[in-house]
């Protein structure tokens, strides 16, 4: 039986579900799950449908469904199931690693294309995994420049997401336009709180009962991008920022890893400064 993944996003309006269906139905797709949402806010519809049945033509669905959908609607058709990604980072290896793992296992719902880093140090970790790594210094040269040659070497791989593993380096809003919605960050918060350097310095100078990991995606704000996935741990007045540090990484871990599966089965729409997911 062939499966079949259709997301739409569009405006709202009444009537949208009874259309979907109907088309799907003359398309003799069976309905196996569907997630639905409406942004009220914004009056925009949000849907991710997985169906079985015979296989139809993907271009007569496509052109039925937008018939009907309000004028502007986003349709997409089965999105490739195995995305590319080029994981950039600096010196820190517990995330770059969990990552590397699962792609060597196939159970990343992605392939790594390369590793790119500002340091070389993760350059011998990478390379057991018969995976590419990209030494781009940034020191004794602009930031344009430095971006530049991450730049041609990203161009190069074609990736569908780029992914910052603890990538110690804030990008420009020139070079995160170039990818809108594509850029995902594992922050070692619990954002909002203590953006920037240091969080887990600031978080033990502030007394925290919890710390956190967040995955987001990345804007031109610092750490301010749409957020995927977040979770928290406790800490108490034994912990110093090491033991916080310790603790962190492996939240860092499973934060990042929970969300690029969710963004790699297609299960995140965004929506301004929001995502919408269906888990």
């Amino acid at each position: 039986m062939n499966k079949t993944l259709i997301l739409i996003q569009c405006k709202d309006e009444v009537g949208l579900v009874a259309l979907i269906s109907k088309v799907l139905a003359d398309h003799k797709l069976n309905i196996t799950a569907m997630r639905e949402f409406v942004d009220e806010a914004v009056n925009h519809f949000f849907a991710r449908i997985e169906c079985s049945g015979s296989e139809s033509e993907e271009g007569k669905l496509y052109n039925a469904l937008n018939k009907g959908l309000p004028y502007g609607a986003e349709v997409i058709i089965n999105p490739n199931p195995e995305k590319r990604i080029v994981v950039l980072v600096t010196k820190e290896y517990h995330c770059l690693a969990d990552t590397l793992v699962r792609n060597s296992f196939n159970t990343l719902e992605a392939k790594v294309c390369c590793v790119a880093g500002n340091y070389e140090v993760l350059k011998p970790f990478t390379e057991r995994f018969d995976i590419p790594f990209h030494y781009v210094s940034h020191e004794n040269k602009s930031k344009h420049d430095f971006e530049k040659e991450l730049l041609d070497i990203i161009a190069t791989y074609k990736p569908d997401y780029i992914i910052l593993s603890k990538f110690m380096r804030i990008l420009s809003p020139e070079f995160v336009a170039q990818f809108p919605g594509k850029i995902i960050n594992i922050h070692h918060s619990f954002l909002p709180a203590f953006i920037g350097a240091s969080p887990y310095r600031q978080a033990f100078e502030r007394g925290v009962k919890l710390i956190g990991a967040t995955a987001h995606f990345v804007t031109s704000d610092l750490d301010d991008g749409p957020i995927i996935v977040q979770r928290i741990i406790p800490v108490n007045h034994t912990f110093g920022v090491s033991e916080m540090v310790k603790a962190g990484k492996e939240i860092e871990k499973a934060v990042l890893s929970r969300a690029m599966q969710l963004v790699f089965e297609d299960r995140v729409f965004i929506t301004g400064n929001k995502t919408i997911i269906f888990e």
